[in-house]
Order: C-alpha cells, then structure tokens, then sequence
C-alpha cells in the first residue's frame, strides 16, 4: 500500500507541474497557417500575454495591461488555473505527511484522513484544470469552425495538451490516495481477537432412554427401564393366575 501512495504522490507531482507549466505558458492558441498568407509571422496568445514570432525567432511578449478588456472565457480560465494550482500544492503537502511510509502525522487514523483529504484536493486540481483546459478549447474550435467570423482564426496550442495531461495525472494520482485510505478512515473500533476460553459446562447425567409420547393429562411415560419392569410384574402375576 506504501508503494502504491508513493506512485499516486509522484503522479500528483507530475500532474502539478505540468499544471503550472500550463498556466505561464503563453501557447494557449496559435494562428492558424491555413488562414493565414504570410506564414513566416505568428501570433500565440495566452492568459497571461500575446506574444508574436517570426521565422529569425525573435519573439516579442505584450502582457494583458487590464482584466476589463478581456474576455469572459479568458476570465474564468485564469482563475480555474490558479485555484487548480493552489488545490494540487495543498493536497501534495497533505499526502506527504499522511503516506504511511512517512513518521509524521500522528496515528494511522489520523494520517488516513490527511491522505484522502490531499487525494480530494487532488482530484478537484484536476478538475479544474480538465474544465479550464476545455473551455478554452471550445472557444478556440468554436471560432474557426465559424464561418462569419472574418478575422484572424486560431488552432488549439500546446498549453492545452499539457494541462488536460496534468489534469488525468492529478486527477488518476487523486483517486488512489483517497481509495488508499477510505478503509481506515472509516475504520471502527473493533473488539479485541483474544478471548478467554472456558470450559464446557457441567450437565446433569441424562439417561439415553427414549421419552414416550405425551398423555392426554400433559404427563409423559416413564422411562423404558422402569416400564419394562412393571411389564416384567404385570406378566409374573398373569403367570401366578
């Protein structure tokens, strides 16, 4: 189980970092060379910046100088990334206090709620990341498919390849945590295994000799032994007759 919450861990990691790489990345969509006559000039476009290249490989970057001039999608991608950042830090510090291979933590109860409390963290980073990654994505796809739209088309960028890759890692490396741990955490006290053993009990001696069928009084015959000597008596007075 250690080995497989370490694996889980690594996987969170990996999906973290690459979850950031994503979010200062500046290649959220290209320009689209099939719309474009002149190609040894491009356009990448990110949250943070709009940089433009050409073929020497000179690139020149232009932050966003204001949030009111963006838009709405832009927006809500921005803040999905950073809370799925802060979500996969916070949930990759709690699964290393509470893995078991660990000394920190306190008791086995206690570090199997740390442990799925950092999966669940996990597991929202990703879903943050897979909801901001696809909005974005559909914004993209939605303006080239368009055939009213006259301007400058783009293509999907690498940024979005990455986080959807770190968004499955957080969100595989999540789920194991928390199904490493859901059994302790709902762990009840359980009694002891040991048990005094005691003996049998004394029974009264019962002889093996079959009852007869009730009476219509609610009175049984009396045992065979004694029913077979009153038929011994019964047949020595006939014999004296």
């Amino acid at each position: 189980m250690s080995a497989v919450q370490i694996l889980a861990l690594l996987g969170g990691l990996v999906g973290l970092g690459a979850t950031i790489c994503a979010t200062v990345s500046n290649e959220w969509r290209t320009t689209s060379r099939a719309s474009s006559v002149i190609t040894v000039t491009w356009v990448m476009q990110g949250l943070w910046k709009n940089c433009a290249g050409n073929a020497i490989g000179a690139v020149h970057c232009r932050p966003h100088h204001t949030i009111l001039q963006l838009e709405g999608y832009v927006q809500a991608s921005r803040g999905l990334m950073v809370a799925a950042v802060c979500l996969g830090f916070v949930g990759s510090i709690f699964a290393l206090i509470g893995m078991k291979c660990t000394m920190i933590g306190g008791t086995d109860k206690s570090k199997a709620r740390l442990t799925c409390f950092a999966g669940a963290n996990l597991i929202l980073s990703g879903l943050c990341s897979l909801t901001a990654c696809s909005l974005y994505a559909h914004r993209v796809t939605a303006e080239f498919f368009n055939q009213l739209l006259l301007s400058q088309k783009y293509e999907l960028g690498s940024a979005l390849f990455i986080g959807w890759g770190g968004a499955i890692l957080c969100l595989v490396g999540g789920g194991i945590l928390c199904f490493s741990s859901v059994g302790a955490c709902t762990d009840k006290t359980r009694p002891p295994t040991g048990y005094n053993f005691r003996g049998a009990a004394s029974h009264s001696h019962v002889t093996s000799s079959k009852k007869g069928p009730l009476k219509p009084g609610g009175q049984r015959h009396p045992p065979s032994e004694y029913s077979s000597s009153s038929h011994t008596k019964q047949f020595d007075k006939n014999t004296y007759v």
